[in-house]
């Protein structure tokens, strides 16, 4: 990885539960030196992508990426445009609903929407990055993205988040012509412990999947009618999505989401 890249990928260390992180837990999470880690974040502050804060002098995203994230929305207003069907989708089958998407060779969440049903629900967190192996959502796309991603991604060490957690790339294989054989991906524990989830590819201007819409829930509140319901209102939402980014589906994808 150049430089630029290294210097781009501390900014994936933050997160809504750590806005500030120091030096040393940079060097830490990234498993670079201090010296590295500091030179680094000289270059991203000079630019305005990172700034210090408080006594610690500890690190905080900058305003230039308030700029950056105005002007991609205002030109590809992916989130904004996504968002009511997030929110009718949560209404209609009870439970959360998010959408990621391909942010170089990550998966981001980039929005979600709860109901008011259940006291009890799956909960998100902004802008957290999705492991593709063990999520609904990254099944989703490695089955129908371009081949290229899947044989990336299989090719890394993967990681065991739970004892349910797929790392075999073979079975992993055998669960993607799974996915593409019925249009849509699901897993139960891969992530999270007692979390089951459900997602459909999503398609945009240029009709290539970049995205991926997901249902989640509680493991134990998922009967065979909450499984039916959320697969059925999955195809609608991704339908209305893809549209809404200019987007197309594949005719057979059509077919197995309207024959549910």
């Amino acid at each position: 990885m150049g430089t630029v890249g290294k210097a781009l990928e501390l900014l994936d260390y933050f997160s809504r539960a750590r806005p500030q992180i120091g030096l040393s837990d940079f060097a830490r999470l990234s498993g670079l030196n201090k010296a590295t880690c500091h030179r680094l974040l000289t270059e991203l502050q000079e630019f305005g992508f990172v700034e210090q804060a408080g006594l610690a002098r500890e690190y905080r995203l900058g305003p230039a990426m308030l700029r950056l994230a105005a002007l991609r929305e205002a030109h590809v207003p992916m989130q904004e445009a996504a968002q009511p069907v997030l929110r009718r989708l949560a209404l209609a089958t009870g439970e959360t609903a998010h959408l990621s998407v391909i942010v170089g060779e990550k998966l981001a969440l980039i929005g979600f929407a709860y109901a008011a049903a259940h006291g009890t629900k799956v909960t998100m967190e902004d802008t957290e990055i999705l492991p593709f192996h063990a999520t609904s959502s990254g099944l989703a796309l490695m089955a129908f993205a371009a081949p290229a991603l899947c044989e990336r991604v299989l090719a890394q060490r993967l990681e065991a988040y739970t004892p349910q957690t797929e790392t075999d790339p073979a079975r992993l294989r055998a669960k993607l012509d799974q996915t593409r054989a019925i249009g849509m991906a699901e897993c139960t524990s891969a992530f999270e412990a007692d979390v089951h989830s459900f997602a459909v590819p999503l398609f945009d201007a240029t009709n290539n999947c970049t995205g991926a819409l997901a249902v989640a829930a509680p493991d134990a509140r998922v009967t065979t009618a909450l499984a039916a319901l959320i697969r059925t209102e999955l195809g609608r939402a991704g339908a209305d999505i893809t549209a809404l980014w200019g987007g197309s589906l594949p005719p057979e994808l059509v077919t197995r989401w309207q024959n549910r």
